[in-house]
């Protein structure tokens, strides 16, 4: 089989290295990183004619759609109205993700577990509003933010000024609806569901860790590393996100004229009694988090993309695919992520790469002497693999700090609650 990856992250190059395993890839418009596993396409993701013609150009199957942009865009519509399978989900579908006012409102009516919250797209009713909530707070630009449009807030003053801040543009249209919700305690976890919109296959769950320092300090980012396995997200607990999150999810979806084929991403916070809260889904692959998951599942995952995408008959004989292992990554990011990453740095890459990792390219470009440099915030990630956390989480730090680049920023302790856990029975 011969698939397209459309995107140029480290999601696309961790699902370029898990593909190409059983198929041969093409990557538009990739990164350094992916011409290991994929022939790079120079293609904008936005330009879904010349994603069309490539496709039919080189002869491509299956195509596979990473970053959640041309989702929203519609690119999984067009492609199947020129009679190509895409996976990922429909524009209507895509909305799970690209408004949190409709995921709010689409939880609502299928009982969902969440969060209180109302939305706004007055700023003065939002001010009002806040004025009298509980604190903590959360506030949230409903559209697209790359990650980062999240903010906890554990005073009123807080969170008015970054509702203030995102109604005047800070994230762009994304804030030109906010929402606002309750503060949810526990400890967060993102699991991966693979659907046709009926049945569900669920990946190894992970952790990600959104703050840019050790100890979960400073601001928040769209990811500074993840961990997967989840010891305390055990088959009893992924029983109770399958009945009470998925399930009523994708059944609402259909209900409401958007069958959902993907891969549905839900972020949780899970109480201290076990109970699972959704904190946010998303349209596709998490990133960093496919970049420890996709390392680790024991089942090849070309043929259940291939069938969901084509619609041929899908029933999967499992509904989990297990780990093999565990995986830590490490991202790598620029001096001044997140508000102002700086670009252009030299990156030095180990020729000899330590056993047991993997390095994915996230923000990297040549330049016209082959000179790997920075072109984006977060840079790389490295991968650690291991039969625990603790031994993946050393493997990544020994890459980690094997990789040079001005400015270089990164977090020593992914997966330290595990390790934490693990230490104390």
């Amino acid at each position: 089989m011969r698939i397209l990856v459309v995107g140029g992250g480290g999601r696309e190059h961790a699902l370029c290295w898990a593909l190409s395993k059983t198929a041969t890839l093409f990557c538009a418009p990739g990164n350094p990183g992916t011409r290991a596993s994929a022939t790079n396409l120079p293609l904008e993701v936005s330009d879904h004619q010349a994603i069309r013609d490539a496709m039919r150009a080189e002869h491509i199957d299956l195509a596979v759609i990473g970053p959640e942009i041309p989702l929203a865009a519609g690119i999984v519509d067009y492609l199947a109205a020129e009679g190509i399978p895409a996976f990922g989900p429909t524009a209507a579908a895509a909305r799970i993700e690209s408004s949190k006012a409709f995921a709010k409102s689409l939880m609502a009516s299928a009982g969902v577990p969440t969060a209180a919250s109302r939305t706004f797209t007055d700023q003065a009713e939002a001010l009002a509003y806040i004025g009298t909530h509980a604190e903590p707070l959360v506030v949230k630009a409903s559209g697209l933010a790359a990650g980062k449009g999240a903010v906890v807030c554990s005073t009123r003053d807080g969170a008015c000024s970054a509702a203030v801040e995102m109604f005047a543009g800070k994230f762009g249209t994304a804030g030109r609806e906010v929402v606002v919700e309750a503060f949810l305690e526990g400890e967060e976890v993102s699991i991966f569901a693979i659907t046709d919109g009926e049945h569900v296959m669920m990946l190894p769950p992970s952790q990600d860790h959104k703050r840019l320092k050790d100890n979960d300090l400073g601001p928040n980012t769209g990811g500074m590393g993840a961990y997967s396995p989840v010891a305390f997200a055990d088959d009893a607990l992924l029983d109770t996100v399958e009945s009470q999150v998925i399930g009523p999810t994708l059944a609402e979806l259909a209900n409401q004229g958007a069958p959902y084929r993907g891969v549905l991403y839900a972020g949780l916070m899970v109480s201290p009694t076990g109970q699972p809260w959704v904190v946010e889904f998303n349209c596709r692959f998490g990133d960093p988090e496919a970049q420890v998951v996709l390392p680790i599942v024991d089942e090849d995952l070309t043929e259940h993309l291939w069938r969901i995408a084509s619609g041929e008959r899908w029933s999967p004989a499992r509904t989990r695919i297990q780990a093999s292992g565990a995986a830590v990554t490490t991202v790598l990011a620029a001096a001044g992520y997140p508000e102002n990453p700086e670009k252009g740095a030299a990156i030095t890459i180990p020729t000899d790469q330590p056993e047991d990792t993997i390095l994915f390219h996230a923000g990297t470009v040549l330049d016209d002497q082959d000179t790997l440099r920075v072109s984006g915030g977060r840079v790389l990630c490295a991968t650690g693999i291991g039969p625990d956390v603790q031994t993946a989480l050393e493997a990544s730090r020994r890459l980690a700090a094997a990789v040079d680049f001005e400015g270089k920023v990164l977090r020593s302790d992914i997966g330290w609650r595990e390790i934490a856990r693990a230490g104390a029975s």
